[in-house]
């Protein structure tokens, strides 16, 4: 569905369009470094919607990538090994015409399924791919193989349907033996270039309509033998070389196993995917977790932060080095043309072409009401599972800016809340996770006019006070702790106030420009429970939210009630399920202490993951009733893998546990333990709290989960609290 143009920057930053046959369903993904593959589950990259093609970070370095044997693509057998791109597709032939056949024959066709075809592919600062084509039939066969192949350059902009007034120039495209190269020079100079090798073929330019080149190989192949082919397509970039480097993966010091095959598998696919996501850069020798691919292969703050705090549970490492990336970026400056103040945390970072040259503003974004004090929770909380007061130390001056932010340059009107507005051309109208136009509304479907202060970013912000007064206190800085602490007080205070909507027994979504509150019914409700700013006396009525039939579809939580003006079950954030939400949900009913309720919406994540692919919990999917259509339905445009949805079961897990680490006091309170539905063990073996390792297991006995500590390295108490 195309957007006009003048809408373009601000609809397709956010929410892609529906479009038929645009999902990444049956795509196969490749990552290693700032390098990304995705292709169909041939193994190809088509001209379609989905935007596939070979990416260093933003830029589109191989468009097409099409592979004909006889002059017809092969029939999958397999896609490939383990479904995440790593082990060979497996192929044969469909029936091949007249000229495709033994030699010196009768010229009669090759028959279906006579050829054996393995692809095999690797990302090495380029793709390479072997092709193996073995000879079932009892006669020789001459075949024909075509590889077709082009190198757009687009910005990753473009591939989402941005109209460009114009681009740069694309070069010729030179040939040699069996040696290629695409070359373009972008709007601000930068040269960029693919190379192609293939050895033992013969290029030459694509048919005309189709563009590119084409690599052809004649082998012939003796019956019971095979022919080998190779190739390699590698980018070229005169800068950020880094992009192309790899970055060290995951420590797995956790291993999580339990007697169930499908939470192991959920567990590992989204352990896997966080790997797969590490990025290099922005800066030398820094990594981060990219939001998602296709569409957000690229630091996003919240979504860094909040997958990153999820998997402190496997590698606190990803934490220090998210804290760490984005202080480096933290804003020094007032600059509305990309909505930054001092102190501020980025939104996104973006290396393409069209952020370059700043046809789009998100080269280095602020645009985020949330990253900032989202930021100060995972240093709080990775302080506590590290005790490490060195990096607090080393990031204080950063927590004070961030905290200045919170407490100065959020507050646009003085009333104690953090609010925004765009100041940025092209910048996002919305500034918190839901950041679709259209996803803040009132009962009356009314959709929000700026400034804008949201409930879960009032929670944010009392969570980032209570964190930063326990550090100040490590630090020594008593007078400042108590300060934030009567701050935290009076700003709960006056959210109760300002929020709470007494006739619908809910928290407004946010309040508008004129302080109207948008009291329609969604899932910020649950953001604000896990941040501990919901009062006791409200906190049932938001458990009652949570888990009624008109925000729990039965596989998780939507972003917006059904039955409400603007629902839709295929509404962006007007009704779609998103896992990193539904984990945040559970969390928030954990610590409110209704553990009931959060071990149905866990169970609810958990059984929707299964019916993914290989038990990857995508970054939405559509919110259907499961009593409706049945399994979930996906989402056509979501990203997958994605990193919170990635880190969403981890996320869950230290929540049903109810993990409480305080490594500085080398401590750890297991709150009321609570085993996923259908779960009968647990064992988390080398759990790191601090400079300590310790090794749980847990048993469902009845109703009750009993938790033991099999071993302890290092000094560490465990205490399980009822």
């Amino acid at each position: 569905m195309p957007q006009p143009a003048g809408r373009a920057r601000r609809v397709l930053h956010t929410a892609p369009p529906i479009v038929a046959a645009t999902d990444v369903r049956g795509s196969t993904v490749l990552k290693r470094g700032g390098v990304f593959l995705l292709t169909d589950q041939l193994g190809d990259v088509v001209p379609d919607e989905r935007g596939l093609g070979m990416y260093v970070g933003d830029t589109r370095m191989l468009s097409r990538l099409t592979l004909l044997v006889g002059g017809e693509r092969p029939s999958v057998l397999r896609p490939d090994g383990d479904g995440a791109g790593h082990g060979p597709i497996v192929m044969t032939n469909p029936e091949l015409p007249q000229g495709q056949r033994p030699a010196a024959s009768t010229g009669e066709p090759l028959a279906a399924s006579s050829l054996g075809i393995v692809r095999e592919r690797h990302l090495d600062r380029g793709l390479h791919e072997r092709l193996a084509i073995s000879n079932y039939a009892d006669h020789p066969a001459t075949l024909t193989v075509d590889l077709v192949l082009d190198a757009d350059m687009a910005d990753i902009f473009e591939v989402r349907g941005f109209v460009r007034p114009r681009r740069g120039d694309r070069g010729p495209t030179h040939v040699r033996g069996d040696t290629a190269a695409f070359e373009y020079r972008a709007l601000d100079g930068r040269q960029l270039r693919t190379r192609v090798v293939a050895p033992g073929a013969q290029i030459r330019p694509a048919p005309r309509g189709i563009g590119g080149v084409r690599a052809r190989w004649r082998p012939r192949i003796a019956p019971g033998a095979r022919a080998d082919l190779e190739w390699s397509v590698l980018p070229e970039l005169p800068v950020a070389v880094a992009a192309l480097e790899t970055v060290a993966g995951i420590c797995r010091a956790t291993e999580i196993r339990s007697d169930s095959p499908a939470l192991d598998r959920i567990v590992a696919r989204g352990i896997a995917d966080l790997d797969l996501l590490l990025t290099p850069g922005p800066g030398a020798g820094q990594r981060f977790i990219a939001a998602g691919i296709p569409w957000f292969t690229a630091l996003f703050g919240r979504d860094a932060i909040l997958a990153s705090f999820g998997a402190l549970i496997v590698d606190p490492g990803l934490a220090i080095d998210t804290l760490r990336v984005l202080a480096s970026l933290q804003a020094t400056t007032d600059d509305p043309t990309v909505d930054a103040e001092p102190g501020k945390i980025p939104h996104e970072v973006r290396n393409g072409e069209m952020a370059r040259t700043g046809e789009v503003p998100f080269g280095r974004y602020y645009g985020s009401a949330d990253a900032t004090p989202l930021w100060l929770i995972l240093l709080g909380e990775t302080f506590d599972w590290t005790g490490d007061l060195d990096l607090v130390e080393g990031l204080w001056p950063n927590a004070l800016a961030a905290l200045d932010w919170v407490e100065r340059h959020g507050d646009l009107d003085g009333d104690g809340f953090i609010e925004y507005r765009r100041r940025a051309p092209g910048g996002l109208i919305q500034h918190g996770w839901k950041d679709a136009p259209d996803a803040i509304r009132d009962r009356h479907g009314r959709v929000a006019e700026g400034p804008i202060a949201l409930a879960e970013v009032q929670g944010y912000a009392y969570d980032a006070r209570v964190r930063m007064a326990r550090l100040a206190r490590a630090l020594g800085d008593a007078a400042l702790a108590r300060r934030l602490e009567k701050d935290a007080g009076r700003l709960r205070d006056r959210f109760e106030a300002a929020f709470w909507v007494p006739d619908r027994m809910t928290y407004a979504l946010a309040l508008d420009g004129l302080k109207r509150p948008m009291d329609a019914i969604g899932s910020n409700q649950g953001h604000a429970l896990w941040s501990g700013i919901v009062s006791g006396g409200h906190a049932a009525a938001v458990a009652a939210n949570l888990t009624g039939s008109d925000l729990d579809s039965g596989w998780g939580l939507r972003t917006f009630a059904a039955g409400q003006r603007g629902y839709s079950p295929l509404g962006y954030h007007t009704g779609s399920v998103w896992p990193h939400d539904t984990a945040v949900a559970v969390a928030g009913l954990r610590r409110a202490g209704f553990d009931a309720q959060a071990s149905q919406l866990a169970g609810e994540l958990l059984g929707a993951a299964q019916t993914f692919p290989d038990g990857r919990l995508p970054e939405l999917f559509c919110g259907f009733g499961r009593n409706e259509v049945g399994p979930p339905v996906p989402y056509p445009t979501a990203c997958a893998p994605q990193a919170w949805a990635a880190a969403a079961p981890l996320m869950i897990l230290r929540a049903l546990l109810g993990m409480r680490p305080r490594a500085a006091e080398h401590r750890l309170d297991l709150e009321r333990p609570r085993l996923p539905a259908g779960l009968a063990t647990l064992t988390l073996s080398g759990l790191r709290i601090g400079d300590a390792r310790v090794d749980l297991r847990c048993h469902r006995l009845g109703g009750s989960t009993r938790v033991e500590v099999s071993s302890v390295t290092g000094d560490l108490r465990v205490a399980v609290l009822a």
